[in-house]
Formats: structure tokens, C-alpha cells, sequence
């Protein structure tokens, strides 16, 4: 491995607002520490985070990049102090905490993992964002089960086409809803059992039509707001409810005697804040039950576009529009 520049690229937020804040500068490369390692960045994953952090909603954890980027793919430039998996020139993806969008990234060991065979970089900095994410919220939270119900709500999202390939892989049953007829095809050819257009159909009748007016066992919602009385209408007994985002707003009148009488669970999590023992253990999982079907491509990374580091924003205004089907990717020139 050459030895590391002083300097590098990174995309850095001037101000905050719109996609036309993200601009590249110069500045320092990290050094890592104590257990980090630091990758030279090939490619990195754009999600909505990123997009609540340009904003000024969404601040990186303190002592954390303050450069945008959950997820990236590249190879090992530089160990820290007590790491022990890896070695420099090893190709990797890793769940960082902030710092993607630049040339050299710095990212915990136990949250890092190898590249399965046949995976492009390109393809490897879609993964850990949303597996990750989906892995524990999906299968540690809402405990799905092969022959149960699940329900996804923006299918053809990055986190969805993930939630729905992962729950089927799993063995259960799936609902996706999305925006339009393009969508919905999109989420059937990745295995859906059913796909509901919120445009035109209502999900929750939607619900009772296919599983017999029973309801199904788990819903995984980005959406919040008038969707969270529907969600808890969709539900089974003992059904589960996890949310990881409120597109539509936080803030809900719920009827609680219907959560009791059917004794649901509502739960939910953010990983960017939780401890790096939490985020190895789920590496762990994705590594005995994901990574063999990434690389036999049972699992796909479902990918929408890839733009150059330097028009991060342009990535953004993609992201923005909301018309994507699967990843978005910056890529790292060199």
C-alpha cells in the first residue's frame, strides 16, 4: 500500500437546506484508532439520513464525522491500534458513523465485513445501510419467522427492496406497498407475494383480502403519521410494529385499547447512536445468514444510479425526487 496523502477529497455541507449545500473541499485525512480502520473509499451508499443531516434534522453522534455517509466499500488503507481481522489492501464494506463521502473513511473493525465474491464496489457500498438496518429491525426486533406475514411500507426504497428480498429469503409471506404501477412490478420481481399502489388501493383492506381478514405478523414503516392507526388496523394478534423513520410526521393520536386487546408491540430503533459491540453482533448475523446470498446472488443489491463524488448533490436531488428503485451510490474516482 503507497503511502497516505495529507489530503483529500470530501463533500462537506455549507450551510444547510437543499441539495446545492454539498460541496467537495480539501481536507485532512483521518487517522485511525483505538479498533478503526481506515478504508481508501471506492464508492459510498446515499440514504435518507443523509438527507435529514443536510437539512440540519439528523446531527452526526459527538466525536463522529461531521461528513455525510453511513456506508461505504473500498479496501483497507490503514489499522488502528488493536484491530485484528483485517490487513491493509483487504477489500471491505463497512456501517460508519459519518465520513463517506471522501476518499479515505474511517470505520470500526466490528462493523466492517468482506466483500462477497462477485459484488462491484458499487454494489458492496449498497449494503450496509440498509441490511444492516432491516437484519435487526425486521428479525431481532420484530422477530419475523419463516411462514409469517410481513409488510414493508415504500417498497422499491433502498430499505425496501431489501426488507422484501430478506424476508423472503427467510421464508415468509410479503406485502409491499409503493407509488405506481412501475413500482409495484418492481417490488413483485423482487419476490413480493403482493403489491399494494397506495396511490389507488388502501393497504389496510388490502391486508384483509389477502391473509383472510387476520392481519399480518409484521410491519416495518418509514412513514409515521396517518399510516400508524392503519398499521396497528393491519396488524394480527400479537403482530409487531417497527419504525425506523416518520416520513409524514412523529407526533399520532393512537387508540391504545386496540393495541392492548390484540396485544401488539410497537418498537423501533436508529443504529447511528447504538454502541459498535451492537452494530459487530449484527454484522456477525448478516455474515452467517446474508453474505452467501449476496455472493450466490439469491440476494440481490437492487442498484438505481451512481453519480461521482464531486455531484453529490446531484445524487441528492435524485434522492429528493423520490422516484428511485433501489440504491443511489456515489463513486470514488482512483
Amino acid at each position: 500500500m503507497s503511502a497516505l496523502p495529507d489530503t483529500m477529497t470530501a463533500i462537506v455541507i455549507d450551510g444547510k437546506g437543499g441539495p446545492e449545500v454539498l460541496v467537495p473541499r480539501s481536507i485532512a485525512v483521518p487517522k485511525p484508532g483505538l479498533g478503526q480502520v481506515l478504508i481508501k473509499v471506492h464508492a459510498a451508499g446515499v440514504n435518507r439520513p443523509d438527507v435529514l443531516q443536510r437539512q440540519g434534522l439528523y446531527p452526526a453522534p459527538k466525536g463522529h464525522s461531521e461528513i455525510l455517509g453511513l456506508e461505504v466499500a473500498g479496501e483497507i488503507a490503514a489499522l488502528g491500534e488493536g484491530t485484528q481481522r483485517f490487513k491493509e489492501g483487504d477489500l471491505v464494506m463497512a456501517l460508519v458513523n459519518g465520513g463517506g463521502y471522501a476518499e479515505y473513511c474511517i470505520a470500526e473493525e466490528p462493523a466492517t465485513l468482506p466483500i462477497p465474491a462477485g459484488l462491484s464496489m458499487t454494489q458492496a457500498a449498497g449494503v450496509p445501510e440498509t441490511f444492516f438496518t432491516v437484519w435487526h429491525n425486521v428479525f431481532e426486533r420484530g422477530g419475523l419467522t419463516a411462514g409469517s406475514w410481513f409488510m414493508v411500507h415504500g417498497g422499491t426504497s433502498g430499505i425496501g427492496v431489501t426488507a422484501i428480498q430478506l424476508a423472503k429469503a427467510m421464508g415468509a409471506k410479503v406485502i409491499a406497498t409503493a407509488g405506481g404501477a412501475d413500482k409495484c412490478a418492481a417490488c413483485l420481481e423482487l419476490g413480493a407475494d403482493r403489491a399494494v399502489d397506495y396511490r389507488s388501493e388502501d393497504f389496510v383492506e388490502v391486508v384483509k383480502d389477502v391473509t383472510g381478514k387476520r392481519g399480518v405478523d409484521v410491519i416495518l414503516d418509514m412513514v409515521g403519521g396517518d399510516y400508524v392507526d392503519r398499521n396497528i388496523r393491519s396488524l394480527a394478534d400479537d403482530g409487531r410494529l417497527v419504525y425506523i423513520a416518520f416520513l409524514k410526521g412523529a407526533k399520532v393520536e393512537v387508540d391504545l385499547m386496540r393495541v392492548m386487546l390484540k396485544r401488539l408491540t410497537i418498537t423501533g430503533s436508529t443504529l447511528r447512536i447504538r454502541p459498535t459491540e451492537v452494530k459487530g453482533r449484527i454484522a456477525r448475523a448478516l455474515e452467517e445468514n446474508v453474505l452467501g446470498r449476496l455472493a450466490d446472488s439469491s440476494i440481490k443489491v437492487v442498484m438505481d444510479s451512481t453519480f461521482p463524488l464531486a455531484e453529490a448533490a446531484k445524487a441528492h436531488a435524485r434522492l429528493d425526487q423520490g422516484t428511485h428503485i433501489g440504491k443511489i451510490v456515489l463513486t470514488v474516482a482512483g
